[in-house]
C-alpha cells in the first residue's frame, strides 16, 4: 500500500491538555518529537493509524530507538506515557495504534492512494505479460537488454565499491549511514526464532561486506523476510536461516527472488490460510 505524503497538525495542538502534561515531564522536548515521528510514520505505513515494519513484524522499541535516533529508554518513556494517556495502543501482539487517527489523516486522499496502488499494480502485470510475449518472440534481443543491464549493475556496484573505500575498516565517515548490526540480526532471530548474537565477528562481516556492496537496510528486510517464508516450517531448510547463509555470496540472488515470495505470503495471509506456528506467523 503506498505511503501517504502527509499527516493533519492541529494549530491548537499545543492547547491539548496531555500535549500540556507531557511538556512538564523530563525531556519533553524529545517525547514531543517522537509523537509527531509515530505519526509520520503511521502515515508511511498507511494501515489506519497502525505502525509497523510489515503486516507480519511489529516494531520492537529497538527498531523505533533505530528509526528515531532517540535513546532506548526515551523511546520507551515515550511509549508508555502516550499509552496512559490514550495517544496510542499497543494490542498482545505489540501493533502500534494511534488512536483517533482519522483525526490526522485525509480519509479521501487515502482512498486515492489506494486506488493508485491498485492500478500501479494491474499495469505492471500488463507490463510483465508484455514481457513474456516479447521474450518468446525475440530471444537474441532479450539476452542483449539481460546483459545490459548486468554491466549496467556491476558498473553500479564498482561506483559503490570506489565510493566506499574508506570504511571497509569498518568505521563509517560522516557521509556514511553506520551499519545496523544489531538492526539486521534481531530482525533475523524474530522471523527465525533463533537467538544470534549482532556482536559477532563473522555475522558483522557477512552483514558489512553486503553493506559495502551497496546494499542496505530494505535489502536485508525482503531477504529475511522471504527465505523465512520458504525454509522455516522445512526442518531440512530451516537450519540454514542463519547469518553465513542468508549474507553470504547468494544474497543477491535471494534478493532478486524476495519480491514474489513475499507477494506469495501475502497472498496466503489474505486468502485466509489456516496457520500452525507459533504467534500464527506464516514467517
Amino acid at each position: 500500500m503506498g505511503e501517504v505524503k502527509w499527516v493533519k497538525l492541529s494549530t491548537q495542538m499545543f492547547d491539548d491538555e496531555k500535549i500540556k502534561l507531557i511538556e512538564q515531564m523530563p525531556e519533553s522536548d524529545t517525547l514531543l518529537i517522537i509523537w509527531v515521528k509515530l505519526l509520520a510514520q503511521a502515515g508511511k505505513t498507511n494501515a489506519s493509524g497502525f505502525i509497523y515494519l510489515s503486516e507480519n513484524v511489529p516494531y520492537t522499541d529497538e527498531m523505533l530507538a533505530h528509526i528515531f535516533g532517540r535513546p532506548l529508554g526515551i523511546v520507551r518513556m515515550a511509549l508508555d506515557t502516550f499509552r496512559k494517556f490514550g495517544m496510542i495502543e499497543i494490542n498482545e501482539q505489540n501493533y502500534i495504534s494511534i488512536c483517533n487517527w482519522e483525526k490526522h489523516q485525509n480519509l479521501d486522499a487515502l482512498e486515492k492512494i489506494r486506488e493508485d496502488t491498485r492500478k500501479r499494480v494491474a499495469k505492471h502485470r500488463e507490463k510483465q505479460k508484455a514481457l513474456v510475449l516479447d521474450t518468446n518472440s525475440n530471444v537474441t534481443c532479450d539476452v542483449t537488454v539481460t546483459q545490459s543491464n548486468e554491466q549496467e549493475r556491476r558498473s553500479k556496484k564498482e561506483e559503490v565499491r570506489k565510493k566506499n573505500k574508506d570504511i571497509l575498516s569498518g568505521n563509517p565517515t560522516a557521509d556514511e549511514p553506520e551499519i545496523p548490526f544489531k538492526l539486521i540480526t534481531d530482525l533475523l532471530n524474530q522471523m527465525s526464532e533463533k537467538n544470534y548474537r549482532h556482536t559477532t565477528p563473522k555475522t558483522q562481516q557477512l552483514i558489512k561486506a553486503r553493506w559495502n556492496e551497496g546494499f542496505r537496510f530494505d535489502d536485508f528486510k525482503k531477504v529475511i523476510l522471504a527465505k523465512c517464508f520458504e525454509w522455516r516450517d522445512n526442518p531440512d531448510m530451516s537450519k540454514f536461516l542463519r547469518p553465513e547463509t542468508l549474507f553470504g555470496t547468494k544474497f543477491e540472488g535471494y534478493l532478486n527472488n524476495s519480491d514474489e515470495v513475499i507477494k506469495r505470503a501475502e497472498h496466503q495471509i489474505s486468502g485466509g490460510r489456516v496457520l500452525k506456528r507459533k504467534n500464527d506467523l506464516p514467517f
